[in-house]
């Protein structure tokens, strides 16, 4: 085994820290980030910034503008951008559009490729993907309500979706939906369409405990929306094939970005402890408090690992799933173990917006729930070992 990161990777992870430290930290405090995420002008600006340092979009293909980074090469980026929840913003590899970018680029044609994905590329535009319903499809796709009906030159789509991160201001939608009627009746398909339709309606925005995600997130629904044949995203019937090409890498970059925030947390807790004393010593002095910045230290270790492992399966041409959903369950529960220490160390000061250590602890808990349950991940990786495949 050889751990040792590439020049380029460690001096492009410089590149990112170093851009994330002088000028998008001191932006934290800029009122435009809310509690649905910041607002679409000031993801702009934040974009404007890293497209000027170079840095835009690096997990883009080069013929797109961006590096081509491989997903190791994402693990050593992601995790520097993460270290501010802006940082990923900034460098345009947040979801939902960050894993839109990664499916396009392996699925869409190229007329699609220039229409939608490389102004996505470009930060100009987001995107949203819209697959997760009320009472259906969410952990079990299968139960799958919105549908697609056959027309005469496409598709009329209807149906609610709920939980669609980054619906305000979107520029396009994927929409997952099954098709109520033809030779592949029932198989889901995955389509495209402008926001700027009188079909697609933003019915609500969500009130969640996660504040990172630009434009927060919506229900909505398609109210017969008409979609041309040509922007089918790939083969009619094969959504829930696509879906795993987005899926297993898009939840393994979440573990990349939220590591770079439980590594922002573990210093603001350290540096905290070194200089407080209590009792004639320093917090980290005192044995509970420095078994805790030891337990968050074995943490960040093993939750990195199993990132690193898993970007290297998919590196080799694998689909990776087993090793995506492993990383998933370890990474979201040790990166909430280490914000919740965090929180515990800071004591009074931890339960103020004085450091973000707070934001991180309300954002990361949502990350056992998206992008699968750590309970739905444990089934899966249970049924696999259950059944030799592990």
């Amino acid at each position: 085994m050889d751990f040792a990161i590439p020049t380029d990777l460690q001096d492009l992870s410089a590149r990112i820290g170093g851009f994330v430290r002088d000028e998008i930290i001191p932006l934290e405090k800029d009122p435009r980030w809310g509690s649905h995420g910041p607002s679409e002008d000031f993801r702009l600006e934040l974009v404007s910034r890293a497209r000027a340092k170079g840095l835009l979009a690096s997990h883009v293909p080069v013929e797109f503008g961006g590096l081509g980074l491989g997903h190791f090469g994402r693990a050593i980026a992601f995790e520097a951008a993460g270290y501010s929840m802006l940082g990923p913003v900034a460098l345009h590899c947040a979801a939902p559009d960050e894993g839109n970018m990664h499916l396009m680029a392996e699925v869409a044609d190229q007329r699609q490729k220039e229409r939608w994905l490389r102004p996505l590329a470009s930060g100009e535009s987001r995107s949203c993907f819209a697959m997760t319903e009320p009472m259906g499809a969410g952990s079990d796709p299968s139960l799958l309500q919105t549908v697609a009906e056959p027309v005469a030159g496409g598709y009329r789509i209807s149906g609610r979706k709920w939980l669609i991160t980054g619906a305000e201001d979107a520029r396009f939608v994927i929409i997952m939906a099954r098709l109520s009627s033809g030779e592949r009746a029932g198989a889901a398909t995955m389509f495209l369409a402008d926001m700027d339709q009188p079909e697609i309606v933003l019915e609500r925005q969500l009130d969640s405990m996660d504040s990172s995600f630009t434009g927060g997130h919506w229900v909505m629904r398609f109210d017969n929306l008409f979609v041309p044949e040509e922007d089918v995203l790939g083969a009619v019937g094969e959504g829930f094939r696509y879906a795993q090409v987005r899926l297993a890498p898009a939840r393994l970059t979440h573990c990349m970005r939220w590591l770079g925030s439980a590594v922002r947390a573990q210093d603001i807790a350290r540096d905290y402890a070194t200089r407080r004393t209590a009792f004639g010593k320093t917090l980290a002095e005192h044995e509970g408090i420095g078994f805790m910045l030891a337990d968050n230290d074995m943490d960040i270790h093993t939750a990195r690992l199993a990132i690193w492992h898993a970007a290297w399966v998919l590196d080799q041409g694998h689909k990776g799933n087993m090793e995506s959903s492993r990383a998933k369950v370890i990474c979201s529960e040790a990166v909430w173990r280490v914000a919740d220490r965090c929180v515990q160390i800071l004591g009074g000061l931890g339960l103020t917006r004085d450091t973000v250590v707070e934001r991180i602890f309300r954002d990361v808990r949502a990350f056992r729930v998206y992008d699968g349950p750590s309970e739905v991940h444990r089934w899966s990786l249970a049924r696999r070992i259950a059944g030799g495949r592990g």
